[in-house]
């Protein structure tokens, strides 16, 4: 097991009719700007929850924070948010709304120039006002970390940054209000999940043999529970289980003395800046062509969680059977089925990653030729 250091902050509040708690939550004192997507909070009560129980407070709202959202909109927040003189914002919404949240708060305090240095230059964020969270889409786990995932619509970038100092001070779980998520989300929440920890548990043995079974759990728990969830959207049991295993994915525990490999997400990431596909979706197109490509280093993993998770014998077959869990869920798994020539994914992503001298992996071996090689057998 590798040494590790880990301390999170976050105050989870989770179950139902916990909304309300955001009267003792949010300093009585603080002007708070409210942030959110595109409206569905207003259908599904959710606002009207908030409100009330925020209830003689000063808020600011700050609505049309897009599914993977955009620096420019997130500047235009920081514009509101200097002019009102708030001083805590709170993100309600799913992972989208709450990584933009992250970005305003870090970037109203950034003082060196361009605020997108945050993502494209890794400027190091001093300073960043506090922040509170309500859930209604889970999937990113960003209601319990301090990593925020944002695009430059100017360029087609989608970069990411993380600092402690955005750690939301709490984060509000009620598995009620993701009732109403459409199937595409609630698929697409239990794929990014499902990624989330194997990005942490799919590459090496380091005999760090809790976390796998922590991790393995998570796994086991979302293919039981997603079944249940979209043959029956409003099991509360069900939900809750998929909003907390989304939660736990990606909180830093499952990570704790693993050595993670994030490649599946780098390369997702730029399939979705080229071509508009959802977070989730790319995900699951790249993650099983890059299991085969880096075969020689994960096989070990792979038998492991083949045999413990879905109980099947060899890598390919554990490879085969994620694939099968994926297309039982609704979610497709080749860039075909999107429209997208992988010849043309490989040649822009392969460019760009030459480009930056990038390469990613475990190993350090997933350069712009192996990326190319990925991509073309998506």
């Amino acid at each position: 097991m590798e040494n590790f250091s880990y301390q999170n902050p976050v105050n989870l509040v989770f179950g139902k009719g916990s909304i309300a708690q955001l009267r003792e939550l949010v300093p009585p004192s603080c002007k708070v700007i409210l942030t959110y997507g595109g409206g569905s909070i207003m259908r599904n009560g959710v606002h009207a929850q908030v409100m009330e129980a925020l209830r003689g407070r000063q808020v600011v709202e700050f609505g049309g924070i897009e599914p993977n959202p955009f620096h420019e909109t997130c500047m235009k927040a920081v514009e509101l948010a200097k002019a009102e003189k708030v001083d805590f914002l709170l993100a309600v919404g799913g992972g989208s709304v709450l990584d933009a949240t992250k970005y305003i708060a870090a970037a109203i305090r950034f003082d060196g120039g361009d605020a997108w240095d945050i993502l494209e230059k890794q400027a190091p964020v001093k300073a960043a006002l506090p922040l509170g969270a309500v859930l209604t889409l889970p999937a990113t786990g960003s209601e319990m970390n301090a990593n925020s995932v944002v695009s430059k619509k100017a360029t087609q970038q989608k970069l990411y940054f993380g600092s402690p100092l955005v750690y939301p001070k709490f984060s509000i779980l009620d598995p009620e209000t993701t009732y109403s998520l459409p199937t595409r989300q609630t698929v697409n929440g239990v794929v990014d999940a499902f990624v989330h920890v194997m990005e942490q548990y799919m590459t090496r043995n380091v005999n760090a043999a809790l976390q796998d079974r922590q991790a393995e759990a998570v796994l086991v728990t979302l293919i039981e529970q997603a079944s249940k969830v979209l043959a029956s959207p409003n099991d509360y049991d069900a939900r809750a289980n998929v909003m907390y295993c989304a939660t736990c994915a990606l909180n830093g525990t499952l990570a704790l003395g693993q050595v993670s490999d994030w490649s599946t997400h780098m390369l997702g990431h730029e399939l979705t800046a080229f071509f508009g596909l959802d977070h989730a979706q790319s995900l699951a197109v790249v993650m099983p062509s890059l299991w085969r490509h880096e075969l020689e280093h994960k096989r070990a993993k792979l038998e492991q969680f083949g045999e413990r998770v879905f109980g099947v014998q060899g890598a390919e077959a554990a490879i085969r059977a994620t694939e099968d869990f994926f297309h039982a869920i609704g979610m497709k798994t080749k860039l075909a089925d999107y429209g997208v020539a992988p010849a043309e994914a490989a040649k822009k992503v392969s460019e760009r990653f030459a480009e930056r001298k990038l390469v990613f992996g475990e190993n350090a071996d997933i350069d712009a030729v192996k990326t190319a090689a990925i991509l073309r057998d998506c």
